[in-house]
């Protein structure tokens, strides 16, 4: 059961989603809103399919752009969530030709107890359609996190009954006038970020410093300089002359026993041999 409150977008990436398949009109994702034209005579919408449940759910947006009147008489911009039946839908309605916003609870197309409020750019901005198991609310924000209640009415039946069976339609229509157009953004969802997936090259670093044993043994003439950073026991051995510079990096258990010079040869005049040698 997909409530509305569950679908969300920010209309960011440019591309109408999977969600909004029902779209209609010329309506087109563009500039990060979902942008819906009114045109002359001509209904547009931004719309879902009908699968989604707005029992126990709720739904928010941002009306970001209104139509202007223009020379038209009946203009407007709407956010409804309708159901199976037509006609029948619940949501709010901006009337451009009188600035009016108006909360309505349809049925044939009309509600003869909606309520309407002068329109206010900024208080109005952010628009709320809930239901809770009782009730309807229509609630309104200017920042989309601080709402004010602006209608209340008992749950009509059949948003109980439309299981899967509503839709999500953001449209628009004007009679007559100037071509402009309806913009909203912001679906159930503040933030207004773009999401980018792309391939690229970096660099990773890693430093790590371990206590290890570290013995050296030098035959003969010369210098040993070792700097070793290790996990084991390491062994550096130098013999005969010249110089043995070493970095070592190891991770080693065993240990290189290869640190006694031995020289074995016959006895010759003057030489005391002891035990265990005899």
């Amino acid at each position: 059961m997909p409530l509305l409150t569950t679908l969300v977008d920010n209309f960011n990436d440019n591309v109408i989603g999977p969600n909004w398949g029902d779209s209609y009109g010329g309506a087109v994702e563009t500039g990060g809103r979902a942008r819906v034209p009114l045109l002359a005579g001509q209904y547009a919408g931004y719309q879902t399919g009908r699968a989604w449940t707005l029992a126990g759910a709720s739904i928010y947006l941002k009306l970001v752009t209104r139509p202007a009147a223009s020379t038209g008489t009946d203009v407007s911009a709407n956010f409804l969530v309708t159901s199976p039946v037509e006609g029948t839908s619940i949501g709010f309605k901006y009337n451009a030709v009188t600035n009016r916003l108006r909360m309505q609870s349809n049925v044939d197309y009309f509600d003869a107890g909606a309520v309407e409020l002068a329109y206010d750019a900024v208080n109005h901005l952010w628009l709320r359609l809930r239901e809770d198991g009782t009730n309807v609310y229509w609630d309104t924000s200017p920042n989309g996190s601080t709402w004010t209640n602006r209608r209340t009415l008992a749950t009509p039946a059949w948003v109980t009954a439309a299981v899967d069976q509503c839709a999500l339609d953001l449209y628009a229509y004007r009679d007559a006038g100037v071509t402009d157009y309806a913009e909203y953004d912001n679906v159930n969802t503040l933030a207004d970020g773009g999401v980018v997936t792309a391939t690229g090259s970096g660099t990773m670093t890693t430093a790590t410093t371990a206590t290890a044993k570290r013995s050296a043994t030098a035959t003969g003439s010369g210098a040993l300089d070792s700097a070793t950073t290790a996990t084991g026991t390491v062994v550096h051995h130098a013999s005969g002359s010249g110089s043995v510079d070493t970095d070592a990096t190891a991770t080693a258990g065993g240990v290189d026993r290869n640190d006694v010079d031995f020289a074995v040869s016959r006895p010759t005049t003057g030489w005391v041999v002891s035990a265990p040698w005899r």
